[in-house]
Formats: structure tokens, sequence, C-alpha cells
């Protein structure tokens, strides 16, 4: 038993057999829309009709989905204030337009001693993008370089 519905179609509980003939008799699929329902619903259409909307669909949701932008911006453990000022404009340029910001302190040679200087780098790069981004993560050393994610922060309008 299922329940049928549908365009020029009487909504009732038909057995499965009936059901078919109904669909066949106006030239259209009887297709399964709700299988958990009790009892299944079935509704009489255009089956690749109903395959190309459903499609369209799917392609609409994902046109909408956002795509996240990770931007990178590298330092070295002795950026100056300058170099650092002009990486910090650029990084809330990134974060204002949405995107997501991977700050990272590149460690070249024997500059790997100076890790504390790297760390300090960017803690003070993220309290000074306070205002823009919240820290995702917090500066981790993988291999020679520390990480510090950083997203944008919800604008209140």
């Amino acid at each position: 038993m299922v329940r049928v519905v549908g365009d020029n179609v009487k909504v009732d509980v038909y057995p499965v057999s009936q059901a078919i003939k109904i669909a066949e008799d106006q030239g259209l699929d009887l297709v399964e829309i709700s299988p958990n329902a009790d009892p299944p619903v079935c509704k009489v259409i255009d089956y690749s009709k109903f395959k190309y909307e459903q499609k369209k669909k799917q392609k609409e949701i994902k046109a909408k989905a956002q795509k996240t932008v990770i931007k990178e911006i590298r330092f070295g453990p002795n950026t100056d204030e300058h170099d650092f000022n002009f990486k910090l404009n650029h990084a809330i340029k990134f974060l204002n337009d949405g995107a997501k910001v991977k700050a990272y302190v590149h460690f070249y040679g024997r500059t790997i001693v100076f890790k504390e200087r790297g760390e300090i780098l960017l803690l003070k790069f993220a309290q000074a993008l306070e205002d823009y981004a919240k820290v995702e993560a917090l500066p981790k050393m993988e291999g020679k370089r520390m990480f510090l994610f950083l997203a944008p922060k919800v604008q209140k309008k």
C-alpha cells in the first residue's frame, strides 16, 4: 500500500499495482518521494523532468554556498616595523573581503633559534587585527614554520 499524490490524481492510499496503473494511464511515472512515511508516499510525475529539477536545485544550492578563501601572509623572524604594518594593511583588506588569513613566520637557516621572537610577532599581529578578525588557531610550529589562523569577524549591520 502506498499513498499516491500528484496532478490529476485523487490523493489516497492504493495498492502498489493500482498506483502503477494510475501512472501508466496518464503516460507518467510513479516516483517514491518519501519512503520512510507510513504508508510510503509516491508521486505521479514525469521522471526525467523530476530528475532535471532535482539537478537544477542542487546546482542552485551549490552556487549559493560560500567558498572559503585563505590568504597567506609570510613573515621572517626579524621583520621590521614598516614591513609589519605593510602586511597588516594587506591582512585587513583580505579580512574585509571575507577571506581567512594564514599568517606564518618562516624560519630559515639558523633563525630557528628565534622561535619566541616569531611567536611574539604573530601574537602582535593577532592583537593588531583584534577589531577585524578572531583567532582560529594560536601560533603553532610545523617544521620550519610557525602558523597563526585568523577568520574575519561577522560584520554587524
